[in-house]
């Protein structure tokens, strides 16, 4: 058998959001009776016509992650992922990828075989663009490369890691106690100190660590008010409890189907929204994320119905509306090692097709070291906050390396208040990028 090389991934995420729940009914200010007007214009990211596809196809790999981590976790508490910092990893190690490896990530990862320049030109675009769309949000994204000082790295993969990921390669000593320290210090410094670390230790047979950081930090459109949040009922799946509820009475877009009703609840200026999906009575977040994981989120509202195994779809639009929004201030904290599955990050992107990359035999990564390599162990963590101000979100993915074988004057009324478990998503507009997503169960 041939000698081959290890490659190992880990996510770190976590994010400040909030969320809230609707039904079509008159609304009752209360004492958040101001009307803020939180639809605004910006000036969009701009793709070509295949990035386009690349983005809307990546959101359904990470509806498709959505799916798959709320059937294995079965804890029943809250979770949140960012399947784009995933996206990032498996895009450096496609650089180096050929053959069916190459064919397999690009096709599960939403590239449709567009190839290893138009993939890595995709990435350079929105770790430049994505930025740059509102001063007001804090959006950084970074990688980088820990880089065991017995090996090397090929000279084209390392000028492709500069240029498309701006990720240079760091020779560190992988016996020396301060690499795990380093390796962490730097999760720790992308993520504001969100993500503290990201490895237990650091494998001396391991070859390389690659890494993505997500941080996002924004504050809403309109902030809430303290003095509006209470303690107010928050049912569960096992009762009820109780958990301090913002809220305010804002314009925003607004949609309801016969499964769930949504809102999109902006930062800054606009371009960067949470988009909150709260299950109708009787139904619930199982059935919201199987529907969306189907038929996806866009402007339309698409939604998918599933009825003895025949899919049906339909369209609800979102529009403006004058909502009367409750949502939770909440914080989570997740890790895919935690989950019940064989391999953890691993066994989730296996279930989801990713499988050759992994395998020490079939892997095709040729063209990162000397010698092939494969992906022996993925681990993300994540965390999110919600609070009055805004959000604050970070993601940081590692990868390690081994040898081995404009609104009208009247609007429509709503009332959208998550006092029981929702969906959510944060995402960019212009593009429709998705960067994290989540379910809040009260737990």
């Amino acid at each position: 058998m041939k000698n081959l090389f290890v490659i190992v991934a880990v996510v770190i995420i976590s994010a400040m959001s909030s969320c809230s729940s609707s039904e079509d009914e008159n609304v009752d200010l209360g004492e958040a009776k101001r009307l803020v007007n939180m639809l605004s214009e910006a000036q969009p990211i701009q793709l070509t016509e295949e990035q386009q596809t690349f983005t809307n196809d990546n959101n359904a790999f990470t509806l498709n992650f959505l799916k798959t981590v709320n059937e294995v976790d079965k804890t029943g508490k809250s979770f949140v992922y960012s399947p784009l910092s995933i996206t990032y990893v498996l895009g450096m190690v496609n650089d180096a990828a050929t053959g069916m490896t190459e064919k397999e990530l690009e096709q599960v990862l939403g590239f449709h075989e567009g190839g290893i320049q138009a993939v890595n030109e995709y990435c350079k675009k929105m770790v430049d663009g994505l930025p740059k769309v509102d001063e007001k949000v804090t959006l950084n994204m970074a990688n980088a490369i820990f880089l065991n000082k017995l090996y090397t790295l090929k000279e084209q993969f390392q000028k492709d890691m500069q240029t498309y990921y701006d990720a240079k390669a760091e020779a560190l000593d992988f016996t020396d106690p301060q690499t795990l320290n380093h390796i962490n210090g730097w999760c720790d410094e992308k993520t504001k100190g969100m993500i503290p670390t990201i490895l237990d230790e650091v494998d001396p047979a391991t070859v390389s660590y690659l890494l993505n950081a997500i941080y996002f930090k924004a504050d809403w459109a309109s902030k809430f008010d303290k003095k509006n949040t209470k303690e107010e009922t928050f049912t569960t799946e096992d009762g009820k409890t109780k958990l301090p509820l913002m809220h305010q009475n804002v314009l925003i877009q607004y949609m309801k189907n016969r499964l769930y009703s949504a809102v999109k609840i902006p930062y800054g200026n606009g371009m960067w929204n949470m988009t909150v999906l709260l299950p109708e009575e009787g139904k619930t977040i199982d059935d919201v994320i199987n529907s969306i994981s189907a038929g996806g989120i866009d402007n339309g509202g698409a939604f998918c119905e599933i009825e003895d195994g025949i899919a049906t779809m339909y369209a609800y639009y979102f529009a403006p509306h004058e909502v009367d929004l409750k949502l939770p201030r909440f914080e989570t904290n997740s890790d895919t090692d935690g989950l019940d599955i064989n391999h953890g990050l691993i066994g989730l992107l296996q279930k989801m097709g990713i499988n050759l990359v992994f395998d020490p035999s079939l892997a095709e990564i040729p063209n990162m070291c000397e010698r092939p390599v494969y992906i022996s162990m993925m681990r993300q963590k994540a965390a999110i906050k919600v609070n009055e101000e805004g959000s604050e979100a970070a993601a940081v993915t590692i990868a390690g390396v081994k040898f081995g074988s404009a609104a009208p004057v009247e609007n429509p009324k709503a009332t959208f208040h998550a006092n029981r478990p929702f969906v959510y998503v944060i995402r960019e507009s212009s593009s429709g990028v998705i960067l994290f997503v989540g379910r809040f169960t009260g737990k």
